[in-house]
């Protein structure tokens, strides 16, 4: 157990570092903006929407390692998804870090690297904000959206 829980460290670090799509697609046509004042991490998550697909997703801002991390490996985890697929997969990722999961990290694949931050619910504002930004996007929702 503690090996694998070394891994998934090693893999939000790796992202927190690294993270992927840390940009503003060209096409962008959707985005929110999200902030958690607790820990003070800030994104705004762009989208480039074609009918009910995210074609192509991007965020930029600051935070720390697990909800950078998390929003990297959530861009990648929705690209190419239609709106309610983004939004089912934003359902079962809510569920694992909150510890309501039921057994089913299978589905979730790379993001079940997430499943400890159940264990620190303080966290789990951290691992959620981009995803609550997400769902801000793809509503068009204008007003910034917030963990508290």
């Amino acid at each position: 157990m503690a090996e694998l829980r070394d891994l998934y460290q090693e893999v939000i670090l790796e992202h927190s570092k690294a993270p992927r799509n840390y940009r503003e697609p060209a096409g962008t046509n959707h985005k929110a903006e999200g902030y958690n004042p607790l820990c003070g991490d800030r994104f705004t998550v762009y989208l480039e929407m074609d009918g009910d697909s995210i074609r192509d997703i991007g965020f930029q801002g600051a935070g720390c390692a697990i909800s950078k991390a998390s929003a990297s490996m959530m861009t990648q985890s929705v690209k190419g998804k239609t709106k309610a697929e983004a939004e089912k997969i934003f359902h079962r990722f809510h569920e694992l870090v909150t510890g309501h999961s039921q057994g089913q990290e299978a589905e979730l694949g790379k993001l079940a690297v997430f499943s400890g931050v159940s264990e620190f619910p303080m966290r789990v504002k951290c691992a959620t904000l981009a995803w609550h930004t997400l769902e801000a996007a793809l509503e068009g929702k204008q007003e910034k959206v917030s963990t508290e």
